[in-house]
């Protein structure tokens, strides 16, 4: 790896249960599901996270509560506490930067770092991705996963091969033999219906990919095509970035099959809002607008916005208003393809609740 990046992709483990059954001993060993109320299997809302004991009854995150109480009617049902988690990842952020400055955050619980200059070679990475994940369980009691690689891209790849507590390397040499067995899924940018459109190309690994003609995958998917090759051929020269100031904060989801079931969209929309609400509590920011994304099945996308007159962080006035907005612009007629909810507008001061929006 002396000749390229050595990029660490560290990625908590079940973060939000990891912390609370490392403040809560009675809860270790035992399921914990973060996230909305159940209410007996009545409840609305989704599960934030979950540990890997609730993982073994087939919870996971996005799920709907209602269904994890089912699931697992005998786990420990907890609110998230951000405030909490934040504090916990300003720490391990702290261990970070204790071996490199080259660190970007990607969400609450992970991150890149660029260790170039520190663990120049395969071994030293090794040596060094080991001290870290050993430093942030003493001082934090939580367990970490770390990808090593030559770029961003298959460092992230690597970091959820083995999880939890896992360490992979992949060297510069054995990228290509890295990826090749890959399922496309793993490829940025890859959804449901790419993943279906190809598999009827015959395409389902990153190999494969790999071995078509570039040409060809443009035609088929446009810059997407361009973008697809190029990740399957290892290439990813995006440099860790230090510094970014957030401007917005978005999630969406791109459904399987083409819905205009009110019901599911309106739960999407719940689950999308609650996970936007907790990167912007994260992210100590209060927000201005809410915005709504649409895509139809013919590919039609547009987006639409409602501006408030105070901040905004908490996912219920999130949902509220994204609601409000896919009542008022969605035709029903039409099947939606893929649905996000974001805001922007993102200010530091602390503002009064909302109350009352305007478009």
């Amino acid at each position: 790896m002396s000749t390229a990046r050595t990029i660490f992709h560290v990625d908590m483990d079940a973060f939000y249960a990891s912390v609370e059954q490392r403040d809560h001993p009675e809860y270790r060993g035992r399921p914990v599901i973060v996230g909305a109320d159940p209410q007996n299997g009545q409840g609305r809302g989704v599960v934030a996270a979950c540990s890997y004991e609730a993982r073994r009854f087939g919870v996971h995150s996005a799920l709907p509560i209602s269904h994890a109480w089912r699931l697992c009617p005998n786990g420990i049902y907890i609110r998230p506490d951000m405030a909490r988690y934040k504090e916990a990842s300003r720490a391990i952020r702290a261990i970070f930067r204790e071996i490199t400055e080259l660190v970007e955050p990607l969400s609450i619980d992970e991150a890149f770092l660029d260790v170039t200059k520190q663990a120049p070679t395969a071994n030293q990475a090794l040596e060094l991705a080991r001290r870290l994940k050993a430093s942030i369980w003493e001082k934090q009691q939580l367990k970490a996963s770390v990808g090593i690689a030559p770029n961003k891209f298959a460092a992230k790849i690597a970091s959820d091969l083995q999880k939890p507590d896992a360490l992979v390397l992949v060297r510069e040499e054995d990228l290509i033999h890295f990826l090749d067995p890959l399922p496309i899924s793993r490829l940025w940018g890859v959804g449901p219906r790419t993943e279906e459109k190809l598999h009827r190309l015959g395409l389902r690994t990153i190999g494969q990919i790999r071995e078509s003609d570039p040409e060809r995958l443009v035609r088929q998917f446009g810059r997407l095509g361009t973008h697809l090759w190029q990740l399957a051929n290892g290439l990813d020269d995006r440099p860790v970035v230090v510094s970014r100031t957030a401007k917005s904060i978005s999630q969406e989801r791109t459904f399987a099959r083409d819905t205009r079931d009110a019901k599911l969209l309106r739960e999407t929309l719940r689950h999308l809002s609650e996970k936007v609400a907790d990167h912007l509590k994260a992210s100590g920011n209060t927000a201005g607008t809410v915005v709504v994304k649409l895509r139809y099945s013919d590919f039609t996308t547009f987006t639409r916005q409602a501006t408030l007159r105070d901040g905004v962080t908490d996912a219920e006035t999130i949902y509220a208003i994204a609601r409000r907005l896919l009542r008022k612009h969605w035709n029903p007629a039409l099947e939606i393809r893929l649905i996000g909810v974001g805001v922007s507008g993102l200010r530091s001061t602390p503002s009064r609740q909302l109350k009352l929006f305007s478009d």
